[in-house]
C-alpha cells in the first residue's frame, strides 16, 4: 500500500474540514433541542435512529465470530462510551458550544496518559510536556477562581476521559477485527447501554424532536465517514491540526445563532490544547515511521 505521505494532503484537509462542519452541525442541533428531551433519552434516540446506518455492518459482525474476551471488551467500551455521550448531551444544553468543542480536544491527551498508565507505553519527556501544556490549556478555558465552573464543564471533563477510555479499548480490538465490526459493535452496545438511562427519565418526544435527533444521527455518521476519508488521504500529522477549525465554526455558530458571547480565553485555551495534541500526533507519527518506515500509518 502506498505510504500516506505520498497521498493527497489537500484532499485530506478538505475532508477534515467537512468533518468539522458535520460535527459542528451535530452540536448545533443538540444545542437547539436543549432540555426539551432529557440528555440520556436524547442520546438514546440519536443512536436508535442511527441504527439504520448499521445494516451494512451486520454481516461482518456475524462473520467475525467474536470470542468471549472480545465481547467483554466491546461491552466495556460500550459502557464508557454510553457515559460519555450522556455527559456530552448534558453539557451541550448547559455551556457554550465553543467551550464544549475546546474541552473535547482533551480526549487525545487522556489517551496518551492512559496508554502510559495502563498499556505500558512510554511517555517521553517531550510528550509529557505536551500533555501538561494541554492541561494548562484546559485551565485557561475553565479559569477556576476567576469564573464559575458549571456542571457542564465537569461533564465535559468526564466526557473526554470516557471517550479516551473507549479509544484505548478500540485500539486493542482494532488489530483483531475489522473497522466495520468495531464501529457496528459500538453502535449496538451504546444503544443497549443507553436504554435503561433513557427509560428512567423518559418523556414523550415530539415528532419535531425526533426529526432533529435523526438529523444528529445523519450528520454524526457523515462526520465519521468524512473523517475516515481524510485519514485515508493524508497522515494524521496533516489532518489533526485542521480539527482546530471546529472551534472556529463553533465560536461563530454560538455567536451568530445562539447569541453566545465570544470568549477569547476559550479560543486561546483551545489553541493551546490543539497545539499540544498536534505535537503528540507528530511525535507518534515519527516514532511509528522509525519502527516501520515502509508501512502505512494506522488510522484512528
Amino acid at each position: 500500500m502506498e505510504p500516506p505521505n505520498t497521498s493527497r494532503p489537500i484532499v485530506g484537509i478538505f475532508w477534515m474540514i467537512m468533518t468539522g462542519f458535520n460535527f459542528v452541525a451535530v452540536t448545533a442541533i443538540v444545542k437547539h433541542v436543549g432540555d426539551d428531551v432529557p440528555a440520556a433519552q436524547a442520546a438514546f434516540l440519536r443512536y436508535v435512529l442511527g441504527l439504520v446506518f448499521l445494516l451494512p455492518m451486520i454481516k461482518p459482525i456475524l462473520a467475525a465470530r467474536l470470542t468471549r474476551r472480545q465481547i467483554k471488551l466491546f461491552g466495556w467500551r460500550g459502557l464508557v462510551h454510553t457515559i460519555a455521550v450522556i455527559l456530552w448531551f448534558y453539557a451541550m444544553a448547559r455551556i457554550p458550544i465553543a467551550e464544549v468543542t475546546a474541552m473535547n480536544y482533551l480526549s487525545p491527551v487522556y489517551v496518551s496518559l492512559g496508554a502510559a498508565l495502563f498499556m505500558g507505553e512510554r511517555l517521553p519527556p517531550r510528550r509529557l510536556a505536551a500533555v501538561i501544556l494541554a492541561l494548562i490549556g484546559a485551565m485557561i478555558i475553565l479559569r477556576p477562581g476567576v469564573k464559575a465552573i458549571e456542571p457542564g464543564h465537569i461533564a465535559m471533563l468526564g466526557t473526554a476521559i470516557c471517550f479516551a477510555a473507549g479509544y484505548l479499548i478500540a485500539k486493542q480490538l482494532s488489530g483483531e477485527v475489522s473497522a466495520a465490526v468495531v464501529v457496528g459493535m459500538l453502535s449496538i452496545t451504546v444503544t443497549i447501554g443507553l436504554a435503561p438511562f433513557a427509560l428512567a427519565v423518559w418523556v414523550t418526544p415530539s415528532w419535531q424532536d425526533l426529526g432533529w435527533l435523526f438529523l444528529v444521527a445523519c450528520f454524526a455518521t457523515a462526520g465519521h465517514y468524512s473523517m475516515t476519508l481524510a485519514f485515508a488521504a493524508a497522515p494524521l500529522t496533516v489532518t489533526q491540526p485542521v480539527t482546530f477549525l471546529q472551534l472556529v465554526w463553533a465560536v461563530l455558530l454560538g455567536a451568530l445563532v445562539f447569541g453566545e458571547a465570544v470568549d477569547g480565553w476559550v479560543i486561546f485555551g483551545g489553541a493551546v490544547i490543539m497545539a499540544s495534541v498536534s505535537f503528540i500526533t507528530w511525535r507518534e507519527a515519527v516514532a511509528r515511521r522509525a519502527l516501520t518506515p515502509t508501512a502505512s500509518e494506522t488510522k484512528v
